[in-house]
Parts: C-alpha cells; sequence; structure tokens
C-alpha cells in the first residue's frame, strides 16, 4: 500500500512534538447562523499536522440539514489523528501519531479538559504510549482506562485516567508478536484498533501485521491487560484486519480487513472472550480490480446497516445486517465526493454521517435513511487539513 505508507512515514519523520509547559492555543473563529428548532451537534476532527498547526477542530453540526459550521481549531500537537470523548464529553483524548517523543521511540497521548458551555479544550498533560506510531484510543466501559494501539510500535498499553481528567502513568503494555505475507506491509505486528467488549470483561487489539485479533482479559482493578490466547480469531493470512466494532446487540461484531477489502460478521462469545466467523464479504463493487484499501467500519445507531470506507475507490459500502443471523447483504457503493476517506460517523440519531477525506482535505456530510440505509449527499461540505478522525457528539450549550 504505497500511498498510505507514504503518508504515514512523511509525518512521522517530519512531526516533532511539543505540548509540554505550554497552552492549548484557541483560535476563536466563532460559530454563525441564528438559532433555530434544529438539532445541533459537536463535532471534533483529528487531524495530521506539525507541531504549531491547528490540529483539532471543533464544528457545530445541523443535524437537520447536514451543515458544518466552523467553531474553533487547537494547537493539539503533532498529528492528533484519533480522538475519543468521555461519555460524559468533560474530556477528550488524543494520540499524537508520531515515532518519536522526548527522546525515545514512542509515540504520545494527550488529554484536554471540554468546557461544558463552549466545548473549548484546555490541554491537560501527555503520556507516552510506549510504542511509534499510536493510531487509536478508546476508553473502557468503566471510564477508568485509556486503551491506545501502537501501529509501529505493533503493540497495545493501558492507562488509568485520573479523576481531574488527566492521563496516569503507563500501566500496562502488551507486544505482539509475527508476521504476514505482505511483505512490505506486514513485516511485523501493527496494531491499528483495540476495544473493550460490550461487558467490558474483555478487550480486542486488531492487528493488521499479523492477521490477528489478539484477546485479552481486562482487570478493571489494576488496569492489567491478561493475554487470552484461547480467544485470539485469525483472519485469511494477508488481510491486513484495521478496525473492530460491535453490533449494538452485543452478539455480533465486524472485522474490516485493509488489505484485501473484505468485512468479516462474527459472532460474538462473552463467556470465553472469542470470535466465530459467519460470513466476509468485499466491500468492492463487483468487477472492480484497481487499488483500495479498507479503513473504517461502523454500524449505524439502529442497529439494521453497516458502513464500510474504501480508500482509492473512494466509496463507502453500505450492507444490511439480518438481525437474526449476523449475515451482510449489499445495498449501495457511495461515492465520498473526495480521495481517501479515512475515518467517519453518525450523529447519535444516525441522520447524519459524516466522512473524512484525507487526500482532498475535506468533509463531506449525508443524509442516512433509516429505513433503507441508503446516503444521500446534503450539499455540505468543510475544508479541513489532511482530516483522519471525526467524533460527533451533542451540542454544548
Amino acid at each position: 500500500m504505497k500511498e498510505e505508507k507514504q503518508t504515514r512515514r512523511f509525518f512521522l519523520k517530519t512531526a516533532g512534538l511539543g505540548l509540554a509547559g505550554l497552552p492549548l492555543a484557541f483560535s476563536g473563529f466563532a460559530a454563525q447562523g441564528k438559532k433555530t428548532k434544529d438539532k445541533f451537534y459537536t463535532v471534533f476532527v483529528g487531524t495530521y499536522a506539525k507541531v504549531g498547526d491547528l490540529s483539532i477542530f471543533q464544528y457545530r453540526l445541523n443535524g437537520t440539514t447536514g451543515q458544518l459550521t466552523k467553531v474553533s481549531g487547537y494547537k493539539g500537537g503533532a498529528n492528533p489523528s484519533f480522538l475519543t470523548l468521555a461519555p460524559n464529553r468533560d474530556f477528550l483524548y488524543a494520540v499524537n501519531e508520531v515515532a518519536e517523543f522526548h527522546g525515545s521511540n514512542t509515540g504520545a497521548v494527550s488529554a484536554f479538559s471540554v468546557d461544558k458551555k463552549t466545548g473549548r479544550l484546555t490541554f491537560l498533560n501527555q503520556q507516552a504510549t510506549g510504542g511509534g506510531a499510536p493510531c487509536y484510543i478508546t476508553l473502557d466501559k468503566s471510564n477508568k482506562f485509556a486503551l491506545v494501539a501502537n501501529y509501529v510500535g505493533g503493540n497495545v498499553a493501558i492507562f488509568p485516567l485520573q479523576p481531574d481528567g488527566k492521563l496516569g502513568n503507563l500501566r500496562t503494555k502488551q507486544q505482539h508478536q509475527g508476521t504476514g505475507p505482505n511483505t512490505k506491509r506486514q513485516e511485523g505486528p501493527h496494531a491499528h484498533c483495540i476495544v473493550p467488549a460490550p461487558d467490558n470483561q474483555y478487550v480486542f487489539a486488531v492487528d493488521l501485521g499479523i492477521d490477528k485479533i489478539k484477546s485479552y482479559r481486562l482487570n478493571t482493578k489494576e488496569g492489567g491487560l491478561i493475554p487470552n490466547p484461547a480467544g485470539d480469531f485469525a483472519v485469511k493470512a494477508g488481510s491486513g484486519p484495521r478496525h473492530l466494532t460491535f453490533h449494538p446487540n452485543g452478539r455480533y461484531a465486524f472485522l474490516i480487513s485493509e488489505l484485501n477489502s473484505t468485512i468479516t460478521a462474527l459472532a460474538y462469545n462473552a463467556t470465553n472472550g472469542s470470535f466465530t466467523s459467519i460470513q466476509t464479504v468485499s466491500t468492492l463493487p463487483a468487477g472492480y480490480t484497481q487499488e483500495s484499501f479498507c479503513a473504517d467500519v461502523h454500524v449505524s445507531p439502529n442497529g439494521k446497516f453497516l458502513y464500510g470506507s474504501n480508500r482509492g475507490h473512494n466509496s463507502l459500502v453500505v450492507l444490511a445486517i439480518d438481525a437474526e443471523t449476523g449475515k451482510l447483504s449489499l445495498v449501495e457503493h457511495v461515492d465520498t465526493l473526495g480521495k481517501w476517506p479515512r475515518n467517519f460517523g453518525f450523529d447519535p440519531s444516525g441522520q447524519v454521517l459524516l466522512v473524512a477525506n484525507q487526500n482532498t482535505n475535506n468533509i463531506f456530510s449525508f443524509l442516512a435513511d433509516s429505513k433503507t440505509g441508503k446516503l444521500t449527499p446534503t450539499g455540505h461540505s468543510v475544508e479541513v487539513p489532511s482530516p483522519v478522525c471525526v467524533q460527533v457528539v451533542p451540542a454544548f450549550a
């Protein structure tokens, strides 16, 4: 995957990291437009950027029309490429996807407080992640720990969250081992995603480099990740699994694989933290033979449809989910109106979907039909430098 590899390496080599001791800058963009009866949401966008640049952006989303209005821009350090918010929206956490931090071969993760009236971010602290190029962060279901996947480091790490929102010191790190048949992309382990099970008993790390989902038991008292090899799940060699998401019912999960452009529907066994394959489908149209690589995957809030992004084909695949079996059937492919669609996300109601097109520096909004799953462009978009991640939450007062 030439383009993806060059992009990641460029930012890792050229972007440093420097937030320690510096207050987070606030650009002061003002939201415009009169108040209406429409439902509004706040959108935070993570990007690839250098130190000193505005790198985390805040927008206001009209949940009826899909219009985005810029509110603020912040200096979030180098490459805050993936974001997550605490459920109470008091704190935001971002990886800093770099290869070196304070002279060591590691990336970093940053914590920010969120003003409940405006959504304004204030930098709290940073921690080294114990591996290069952290590319994914989420919180466990108890909201006591942050879970991080280090792509270049090939490992996953867990951090305790302090009452004031700051990140504690790295508590546990688990190093993956192995390779895959793709010598350019799978020369070693590359952890790309880490998610907790719905009941928070297990944690799953998706590793692109070794074609596996690694299963861990979560110790919520001490912040431990305990290997659960009986729950490891292997995909077809060379698939390059990237992201995993659970269905709202907790019975199913869906795994998107970057290198062979597929999605695998999985049955989840909560008793032992393991998966069983139900079905694997292509994310691309029949007969498409040009280069393309998957990125993100999400279930619609109503649980009826699954969406996946194709970089190269520059589309979202829409699949219907059979509620009884977990099997997938094709609904449509939708042009993302930009190039290299990375992360995407729904508003909490499921009415609007936002797509971050990394290589064309824009985000487009679509209306999602709750009955058919089909997407319709709203005609609204915004320009954002190298957008990588979108997080949509209820609007701040």
